[in-house]
């Protein structure tokens, strides 16, 4: 099985928020059963069957202090902006993994602050085990802001982008 035919199974386990998952093709054999509530979803355990406590001690250790600074500084504009705050709509990594702003170094990056989304539309790249893997919008609107920085290890539902629906 190719890695593009792995990222489609497993868009489409997420899309269909399967609990538990078996297939067998030749030599091959993936089984991917999720001890989560479905709706969360079971990509980070596909991606990350054996090694995942080694991705979520790191991430753990780093985003936390990473991510502590973020509210604090989103406080100031909360007060500005509040009936508009409460109007966002989150876009969050469903994967553990590196966050990428561009396909790579010297491309421009999928989206920035201002820029129109629509649904299905690419805003970024989770790297998890050396597959990269793009992370598509499940809203439409306006981003509004941008949470996480570029090379910067992110975890399961962590928030990445707020999105202005209107």
């Amino acid at each position: 099985m190719s890695i593009k035919e792995l990222q489609e199974l497993i868009k489409l386990i997420n899309r269909y928020k399967l609990a538990e998952f078996n297939m067998k093709d030749g030599e091959f054999e993936i089984f991917i059963r999720s001890d989560q509530d479905p709706i969360e979803g079971p990509i980070q355990q596909v991606v990350h069957q054996v090694p995942q406590p080694a991705f979520m001690q790191a991430p753990a250790a780093v985003a936390p202090v990473a991510a502590a600074p973020a509210p604090a500084a989103e406080a100031a504009p909360a007060a500005s902006a509040g009936p508009d705050e409460s109007k966002l709509v989150a876009v969050k990594s469903p994967m553990v993994g590196t966050f990428y702003r561009s396909s790579s170094p010297d491309k421009p990056a999928f989206v920035k602050v201002g820029d129109t989304i629509g649904n299905g539309d690419v805003v970024c790249i989770v790297e998890a085990m050396k597959l990269f893997n793009e992370i598509e919008s499940e809203v439409s609107g306006t981003i509004v802001k941008v949470l996480v920085e570029d090379a910067q290890p992110v975890e399961y539902d962590q928030v990445l982008f707020m999105v202005d629906p209107s």
